[in-house]
């Protein structure tokens, strides 16, 4: 075992992805022995690089495997986890999700593809500042920390990112093929947050004429 594999693992960080700025804390020394600490472990495949200056030790050190949400948040910091995925995550549509998609408060989109850990996708959107974590939960799993958009923030986030216009609930049924019960579950207040959150008018529209369908109006 590496002595920095051994070092993580003895403070209690083997189930955590760290950054550059974190084993500086925790690693004595000049920055090119950390440098070549961290060059030996990823060499011995016990520590697995996401990105640059962002690092996860390899699954065998672990005490459980790491969930792509929490990676989502570690390939963006302060995305939240939203569109297809989340809808998929909360049971809105059936079928199976391969690419983890975020929102990210970043301008620009990103894509992250990685060989153990899949396909990671970020995109941002037109949302009305200090709104962009409404009806986004905090959730847990195995101590592990993620930020996931509730159902009806996730579809709107998808209505906003495609630029759909209203078509009816036959539409949110043939196209993605969410039940009319899951929309029950949608509340007056949760259409009155989302109005404040996005900027163009056709999301305000879209929500206004869902309301009208649910009786939320």
């Amino acid at each position: 075992m590496q002595t920095l594999t051994k070092q993580l693992i003895e403070l209690k960080l083997a189930n955590r992805v760290f950054t550059d700025a974190q084993l500086e804390r925790v690693i004595e020394g000049s920055k090119q022995r950390r440098y070549h600490l961290v060059n030996r472990a990823i060499k011995a495949g016990e520590l697995l690089r996401l990105r640059r200056g962002s690092y996860l030790l390899a699954e065998p050190f672990r005490n459980h495997p790491v969930h792509p949400f929490a990676l989502a948040q570690a390939f963006a910091p302060g995305s939240y986890v939203s569109y297809e995925t989340a809808l998929a995550h909360h049971g809105w549509i059936p079928e199976a999700v391969y690419t983890t998609t975020s929102v990210t408060p970043g301008r620009k989109s990103l894509e992250y593809q990685h060989g153990s850990f899949g396909h990671f996708s970020f995109h941002p959107l037109a949302i009305q500042p200090g709104y962009f974590l409404e009806l986004v939960d905090r959730e847990q799993s195995r101590k592990q920390s993620m930020l996931v958009a509730k159902p009806i923030r996730a579809l709107m986030d998808l209505v906003c990112l495609r630029k759909v216009e209203w078509q009816g609930v036959e539409w949110l049924d043939e196209s993605l093929r969410i039940d009319y019960e899951s929309l029950r579950q949608v509340t007056g207040a949760d259409i009155r947050t989302l109005k404040l959150v996005y900027k163009h008018k056709r999301v305000i529209r879209f929500l206004d004429l869902l309301a009208r369908e649910l009786g939320n109006d």
